[in-house]
């Protein structure tokens, strides 16, 4: 009984201190994302997605407010690397060394999937939005006046979830490693998992149609293709357990023939 106490306590302590370097990094990444948020705002005020519409401050505390966002989410980006290769120091112990090297290799991946989400929904969906709600206010004969709080906030809730949602085939990569899942498993849940993909679209798109459309087939694909993902991980945790039960039974009759 105490030892599995002092088992829990350990894992707590490990837990706290990875805990605390996330903190910590993260406070850096924030003064770094302080110098960063200037040229940031100024280049996507420039780019041509915003150009042509007419920003304004509509409360005294906005662009103070448009700066630490900005702050805030350079450093999600800078410490995201990092929040990943610590989660995987907590959980490694529990890996065998080939598990724990496979699993490392999987946070270049993580973080690359991340900017393709990112990346994704500014360059692709973000524009078509702000167009499609142009048009519409051309067409209502609504002038547009924008504050620059809501623009940069409106672009922040496009953006950032499609950077976490395109974790998808990596958690499922690893959670089929750990043994928690299998593509079996996904392929049984699959119109349950279609619907949740269907409610988070609703949520970070505007109620239009065409741009739900835009967020949930990329999203259906994604799940698919993390399907395809885990097939192929499963394969090998099998392959690797073939393997690891073919050099104990040969390792029990060697120690056998030593014995006679």
């Amino acid at each position: 009984m105490e030892n599995r106490e002092m088992s829990l306590y350990d894992h707590i302590g490990e837990l706290r201190k990875r805990i605390m370097i996330v903190i910590a990094f993260f406070m850096i990444a924030m003064i770094v994302g302080f110098f960063l948020a200037k040229p940031m705002i100024t280049y996507l005020q420039s780019a041509p997605t915003a150009q042509d519409l007419p920003m304004n401050a509509f409360r005294l505390t906005d662009p103070l407010k448009v700066y630490v966002t900005f702050a805030f989410f350079s450093a999600i980006l800078l410490a995201f690397p990092v929040i990943l290769y610590q989660i995987w120091a907590f959980i490694s112990p529990g890996l065998h060394e080939k598990e724990q090297k496979i699993t490392l290799s999987y946070i270049p991946i993580a973080f690359l999937l991340f900017l393709t989400g990112i990346s994704f929904s500014y360059f692709i969906l973000f524009p078509f939005i702000v167009d499609f709600m142009a048009r519409l206010a051309e067409q209502l004969g609504i002038t547009e006046q924008y504050g620059i709080n809501e623009y940069f906030s409106f672009l922040f809730q496009i953006t950032i979830p499609f950077g976490f949602l395109f974790q998808l085939p990596v958690v499922m990569m690893f959670l089929t490693r750990l043994g928690l899942i299998t593509p079996d498993l996904l392929s049984r849940i699959r119109k349950f998992a279609y619907f949740i993909l269907l409610v988070i679209a609703g949520f970070i798109t505007p109620p239009e149609v065409v741009s739900h459309l835009m967020v949930t087939v990329p999203l259906l694909f994604l799940y698919e293709f993390s399907i395809w993902v885990s097939r192929l991980t499963y394969r090998k945790v099998l392959k690797a357990e073939r393997e690891y039960q073919k050099e104990m039974e040969e390792q029990a009759e060697q120690e056998k023939q030593n014995h006679q």
